[in-house]
C-alpha cells in the first residue's frame, strides 16, 4: 500500500528533483526571481528553497492538503535515461509517479504544471535531418517510452481540468557542474584516454541548463504555451569532433595530429555487444555509446523561438571553458 507523504507548509511553487543538475538551477532562479520555493525530494538537504516536503514519487502518495497553497508545479524528478535500469522501474517512477504528482495538483487546484520530459519519448531522429515536435515516431526504449506516457497523462490532466501544463523536452543539458555523459567525456579527454576521434560531420544538439530553466519559467507564465509540448535546445548544434577539440583547448591538451577511424570505433562497439551478452553486464563501450559519438541526434528548438519569444544565450563550445573548471579535479 502506498504510504502518504508528511505535511509541510507550502506557498507558490513546488519543484521536484530540485538537488539535481537542473532542478537546482531552477530553484536558484525562482528564488532570485521572488518566488517562495518548496523542494520536493526523497531526503532532507539544504538548498536555495524554504522547506522540503520528502517523498518517494511511485511509491508514496502526496496529499492534495500538501498542495493547497501552490500555484505552479516543476517536475523534473524521474529515473534518468542509463544502461542498466529495469522497465519496471522506469515505469513506476516516471509514469506512476507523474500520475499520483498530477491526481495531488488537480485535486489541490493548481494552476500551472510544467512536465520536464526528454527528447528521448520519440524515436532519434534519422541522420540527416533535423526534426521538430512534429516528429512523433514512437520511442524505441522503456525510458522513452515512460517519459512519453508520462507526456500524454500531463496533457490529458491539463485538458480535463483546466490546468496550464506544458511539456519541455530537453536535449543534453550542459553547463557548470554538469553531470552524466558529458561529465564523463570531458573526465575521459583530461584523463588522456580518450582516443582522437573522427570527425563524421554529426550533428549533436544541446542546451545551457540556464537556457533551460528560462524556457521553463516562460513556459510556467506564458499563455501561449498552455497544453503546448516544446523542445529545448540551442540555435546551433555541434559535432562530437568539435566537442573533443573544445575540450582539449579548455583542459589546455593538444590536439593528437591522427584520428580514431569510425569503421574501427564502431568494430570495438560491437566486440562489446558481443561481450555484454556473454558476461551479463553493461560495459564501458557498445554500439549504443559509439552512436551516441558518432551519429547525429538533431533537434530544432524553433516552435518554442517562434511561440514564446524565448531565445538561448549560450552555445555549448563557448561555455566549455567555465563547465570544465566547475568540474573538480577534471580542471
Amino acid at each position: 500500500m502506498k504510504r502518504d507523504c508528511g505535511e509541510w507548509v507550502g506557498k507558490r511553487t513546488l519543484v521536484t528533483g530540485a538537488t539535481g543538475f537542473i532542478g537546482h538551477v531552477l530553484c536558484q532562479r525562482l528564488q532570485a526571481s521572488g518566488a517562495t520555493v518548496h523542494a520536493l525530494l526523497r531526503r532532507d538537504a539544504e538548498g536555495p528553497w524554504k522547506a522540503v516536503v520528502r517523498c518517494e514519487l511511485g511509491d508514496e502518495l502526496l496529499p492534495a492538503v500538501d498542495l493547497g497553497e501552490v500555484d505552479t508545479v516543476f517536475h523534473l524528478a524521474g529515473v534518468a535515461h542509463r544502461r542498466g535500469v529495469s522497465d519496471d522501474l522506469y515505469r513506476r517512477v516516471n509514469v506512476e509517479g507523474t500520475r499520483n504528482l498530477l491526481e495531488a495538483a488537480v485535486a489541490a487546484g493548481v494552476e500551472r504544471f510544467v512536465y520536464f520530459s526528454s527528447v528521448k519519448a520519440v524515436a532519434d531522429p534519422p541522420r540527416d535531418e533535423c526534426v521538430d515536435e512534429s516528429w512523433d515516431v514512437p520511442p524505441s526504449d522503456a525510458y522513452g517510452r515512460s517519459k512519453r506516457e508520462a507526456e500524454s497523462l500531463v496533457l490529458e490532466a491539463g485538458g480535463r481540468a483546466g490546468m496550464h501544463v506544458v511539456v519541455i523536452r530537453p536535449t543534453l543539458v550542459y553547463g557548470p557542474q554538469v553531470k552524466g555523459n558529458l561529465a564523463r567525456i570531458a573526465r575521459l579527454v583530461a584523463s588522456g584516454w580518450c582516443p582522437p576521434l573522427p570527425d563524421t560531420s554529426n550533428r549533436r544538439s544541446m542546451v545551457h541548463v540556464e537556457d533551460l530553466c528560462a524556457l521553463a519559467l516562460e513556459a510556467a507564465r506564458n499563455p501561449a504555451a498552455a497544453g503546448g509540448c516544446f523542445i529545448a535546445a540551442d540555435a546551433h548544434p555541434v559535432s562530437t569532433r568539435a566537442l573533443y577539440e573544445g575540450l582539449c583547448g579548455a583542459l589546455g591538451r593538444s590536439v593528437p595530429r591522427w584520428r580514431l577511424p569510425p569503421g574501427l570505433l564502431r568494430m570495438g562497439g560491437r566486440a562489446g555487444d558481443w561481450a555484454e551478452r556473454l558476461l551479463r553486464r553493461t560495459l564501458p563501450l557498445d554500439s549504443a555509446v559509439v552512436s551516441r559519438l558518432l551519429d547525429s541526434a538533431c533537434y530544432s528548438g524553433e516552435r518554442a523561438m517562434r511561440e514564446l519569444g524565448w531565445r538561448p544565450r549560450y552555445d555549448l563550445l563557448s561555455s566549455l571553458d567555465e563547465m570544465v573548471a566547475t568540474m573538480g579535479s577534471v580542471a
